[in-house]
């Protein structure tokens, strides 16, 4: 019996051993399954421009919800960051209002460009001081310091603060390109993004800056140049002369998955709808073109 019993033990300690590696087996072949499945997952990383920011962070959320072995992670940090950040492989697709050309120690060759939108932009106020329209030249005179108060353009007896955006900026390069003729700008302060200025102008009396058609809201006032008013079609035309095209560029060819997403940015769903929904310009629309050297061709 007790042979029987010891015999009896033995095997029920080899059977239980043997669903229990069963088991193990089972679970560790799921847990490796459930890696490679996350392993598929693709990052892709889209860095710069602020101006195009609100544009890529919504059509990659969009996105991501119809493709989820993709995650895109969209940042600001301005034109030349986003050119330089693809330049170095740092990230994938680099977010600039300018054109790769355009931007110092910048290899354009070696980049490729996906324009994906047109921005225009537009000189904006505090709403208080009384403004609603200058010439260009006047704009010029108040940008590099010769006009100091808003009385001397038909505003209120107050001082103008000039906010400027910083170096770097592809905003700033556009604007200064349209605006200035070659003047240097007067020495301000300086901020990094559209939102920052948006609210900087808004609270600050006597304040101008310029802005992205698509960060204009009721808390600033846009203003008309010479008579005619900041609007798409205006830019579509250049009649309104201030506005460049958003590009997103890569280092070379995209890769598969940053190619998908690139390609839905130009899509009927990104370009017919939420391009302007957001404030921006299809590139579809435009009546012109413009080149690095910012030559129009109608």
């Amino acid at each position: 019996m007790h042979k029987k019993t010891l015999l009896s033990t033995l095997v029920a300690f080899s059977l239980a051993g043997l669903l229990l590696g069963g088991c193990s087996s089972k679970s560790s072949h799921k847990s490796s399954s459930e890696d490679t499945k996350a392993a598929k997952v693709t990052k892709i990383t889209a860095v710069g421009s602020t101006a195009l920011q609100p544009l890529v962070e919504q059509a990659a959320q969009d996105y991501q919800a119809a493709n989820k072995n993709v995650n895109l992670t969209v940042q600001g940090g301005g034109s030349g960051t986003g050119l330089s950040q693809v330049q170095q492989g740092a990230v994938q697709i680099g977010n600039s209002d300018i054109f790769a050309e355009q931007s110092s120690g910048i290899k354009a060759d070696k980049l490729v460009d996906h324009k994906v939108a047109v921005v225009g932009m537009t000189p904006v106020v505090n709403p208080e001081v009384g403004v609603a329209n200058v010439s260009m030249a006047q704009l010029r005179d108040i940008f590099t310091g010769k006009i100091t108060n808003w009385k001397q353009v038909g505003g209120k007896d107050q001082k103008i603060s000039v906010i400027n955006r910083a170096q770097g900026s592809g905003t700033r390069a556009t604007f200064e390109g349209a605006v200035l003729e070659g003047k240097k700008a007067v020495t301000s302060q300086e901020q990094d993004s559209n939102g920052t200025v948006q609210k900087l102008v808004s609270s600050t009396p006597g304040a101008i800056s310029y802005l992205a058609f698509s960060y204009v809201n009721d808390k600033v006032k846009a203003l008309s140049i010479d008579n005619v008013k900041p609007t798409d079609k205006n830019v579509t035309t250049n009649k309104w002369t201030i506005w460049s095209y958003e590009h997103m560029y890569t280092k070379g060819q995209p890769v598969k998955a940053a190619a998908g997403f690139l390609k839905y940015m130009n899509s009927d769903k990104v370009q017919g709808s939420l391009v302007n929904k957001l404030g921006y310009i299809s590139i579809h629309d435009m009546k012109v073109t413009k080149n690095a050297k910012n030559v129009v061709t109608k």
